[in-house]
């Protein structure tokens, strides 16, 4: 089985991260249970890594960008993020689900995984743990987590 440290985050996420139990495991305790789901140890200290620079790159980029501001991506970013995944976090930013500096916390946290590209469906976990960090994103994060989750809508024709 071949783990990344994405998939280390996306399970964390889906089974504790965002859960609504009163016990919150420590880290020694989410570790363990890291280990005994099958993930190697360089896979679980990498994505606790990730998700200790994820907290401490909570608002300092908040001054950094004015909602007029384009942006330009550079050749490494467009290498590990397709033009699908590049025009969601447009869509997002346009619908008011991203502010630019959230998008650069995105942007700065699909960089620092260790994965040559990500597809769509990574980018909207990613985006999704990014908005559970920030304060005062309840309402996108709910959003975004409706939109992957519950079923599409049915269209008539």
């Amino acid at each position: 089985m071949k783990e990344n440290v994405l998939d280390v985050l996306m399970y964390l996420f889906e089974n504790y991260i965002d859960d609504d139990t009163e016990l919150e495991p420590d880290r020694e305790q989410l570790h363990n249970l890291l280990l005994d789901a099958g993930f190697p140890v360089a896979e679980i200290n990498k994505a606790f890594d990730w998700l200790e620079n994820l907290a401490s790159q909570d608002s300092s980029l908040r001054t950094l960008h004015t909602d007029s501001a384009l942006r330009l991506y550079t050749e490494p970013e467009m290498n590990r993020m397709d033009a699908t995944s590049r025009g969601f976090l447009l869509f997002l930013e346009q619908n008011g689900v991203l502010s630019p500096s959230t998008r650069e916390v995105v942007i700065n946290r699909v960089m620092d995984l260790d994965t040559e590209e990500i597809g769509l469906d990574e980018l909207k976990w990613i985006t999704l743990m990014v908005l559970f960090n920030q304060p005062g994103q309840e309402a996108a994060y709910t959003w975004l987590e409706s939109l992957m989750f519950e079923n599409p809508p049915e269209y008539l024709h």
